[in-house]
């Protein structure tokens, strides 16, 4: 069945950065975009960063030139690279399987806390 594990959370201060990994199974990797996603306590989930299976790639505007989505079609786990990071950033980040580019994810990993001090 198809499963997405997430690892790499912790708890960081402003500034540090974090690489959160996806590792996927159940499915055949190449055919699939995959997203991260995150939800801060009393908010809804917010789409971080996507990226579509011939390689196009959309960030949300808060973690643009911060963060860089990435994956690795030989260990079938795709990355979130967060850089400067601050303390807005502070969330249960989600990564996500992607039936499409623009419709909702149809898969969900169980999350990873990211937390990050001032």
């Amino acid at each position: 069945q198809v499963q997405l594990v997430e690892s790499g959370g912790g708890w960081v201060q402003a500034g540090d950065s974090l690489r959160l990994s996806c590792q996927a199974s159940g499915f055949p990797f190449r055919a699939y975009g995959m997203s991260w996603h995150r939800q801060a306590p009393g908010k809804e989930r917010e789409l971080v960063a996507r990226l579509q299976i011939g390689g196009s790639i959309d960030y949300a505007d808060s973690v643009k030139s911060r963060f860089t989505i990435s994956g690795d079609n030989v260990k079938n786990t795709f990355y979130l690279e967060m850089n400067g990071l601050k303390p807005e950033d502070t969330a249960v980040y989600f990564c996500a399987r992607q039936k499409s580019w623009n419709g909702p994810p149809d898969y969900w990993g169980q999350g990873t806390q990211v937390t990050v001090s001032s």
